[in-house]
């Protein structure tokens, strides 16, 4: 019961931050299961398994508060279909880690570049639409790969291009709902055929996985509101700082600072 109080506050938490910003439920939940000793692959199923319900209610809230770009939405999920799924593959098969050293070194580029672009106060302008269907494929293949990419990867860009930030946020959390459903079928998928031999770890998380589901339900109807009612330079000042937070971490991380 500890175990499920404790994801509880985790999800709702993370999912508080994910809604507002963009980014960071993946991250932070992972971080945290990760830390309880859960192996990579399983960490990552396991938050993909609660984001297919908090990213639900999350879409439903920025589509409420009317904070999404339909015509970027669609070819920005179905990039972030095809790339979630294979890399949902892919991890099954080879070591995540490898590739965080590319991940971070362009995410600190990014929050920087949006760090920038909050100071500057440089006006928005639209994202290249030919360019969101390999944002998405990117975007899903780190975070199936990485148990938490899509948000850093796929807001950070959008809002780092000079999107609007309300609406780069909300299309990025919408589309990720059908991301990390992608992503889920392809562990089930590799769990059923056999090509996944920690699967029976997963039920071991189950108490864990429950938290950050209703944590995250609880935190992600709020989602689209206060995206909706921040201020435009001050949503992307903050959107940046915790890009580059992120970045800071998965440094120290990687340099065995932590």
């Amino acid at each position: 019961m500890d175990d499920f109080l404790l994801f509880l506050l985790v999800g709702f938490l993370a999912q508080a931050v994910d809604g507002a910003l963009g980014m960071a439920y993946g991250v932070i939940s992972s971080t945290v299961l990760l830390s309880f000793g859960v192996p990579p692959a399983v960490a990552s199923a396991s938050v993909h398994t609660a984001e297919v319900f908090t990213t639900a209610a999350s879409a439903g809230s920025h589509a409420l508060n009317r904070n999404v770009n339909w015509r970027l939405f669609a070819p920005l999920a179905l990039g972030g279909i095809v790339g979630g799924a294979a890399g949902a593959f892919v991890l099954t098969t080879i070591d995540g880690n490898l590739i965080k050293p590319w991940i971070t070194a362009y995410l600190g580029v990014m929050g920087l570049v949006i760090l920038w672009r909050a100071i500057r106060g440089v006006s928005a302008r639209r994202f290249p639409m030919r360019w969101a269907p390999p944002l998405g494929l990117v975007g899903g293949f780190l975070d199936a790969v990485g148990g938490g990419g899509w948000g850093p990867t796929v807001t950070s860009t959008l809002v780092g291009s000079g999107d609007d930030p309300r609406r780069a946020i909300g299309t990025a959390n919408t589309a990720e709902f059908f991301v990390t459903s992608a992503v889920s079928a392809a562990f089930l998928a590799a769990m059923l055929t056999g090509h996944w031999q920690l699967a029976d770890t997963v039920a071991d998380h189950a108490m864990a996985v429950g938290g950050l589901i209703l944590g995250g339900l609880l935190a992600a109807p709020l989602a689209g509101f206060m995206v909706r009612i921040a201020p435009v330079r001050v949503l992307t000042f903050l959107v940046g700082l915790l890009v580059v937070a992120v970045a800071a971490y998965q440094t120290s991380k990687l340099m065995g600072w932590v």
